[in-house]
């Protein structure tokens, strides 16, 4: 007995539809918002291991960086002090 497969179509299209939705952000655009050098993002992305937010190679010269992943590589950085002795 064999179980009906998503056609190839349907998946890239669900796939694309959590991908795309929210803003996107170029390296200056999130260079501004974290108040640091656009070169020190590039940096992060060349460093072995990589460092901040993840991102998505558009082609050669274009990258981006998606809202929902930037704000969530913020929360996992956030320190809450503890009570105050």
């Amino acid at each position: 007995m064999t179980t009906p497969s998503t056609p190839p179509e349907a998946t890239t299209t669900a796939e694309s539809a959590t991908l795309l939705p929210g803003p996107w952000y170029s390296t200056e655009e999130l260079a501004s918002i974290l108040r640091v050098d656009p070169s020190t993002l590039r940096r992060w992305r060349t460093a072995h291991p990589r460092q901040g937010p993840p991102y998505v190679r558009v082609s050669k010269r274009v990258i981006l960086y998606s809202a929902r992943d930037v704000e969530h590589w913020i929360a996992q950085r956030r320190i809450s002090p503890g009570p105050a002795a």
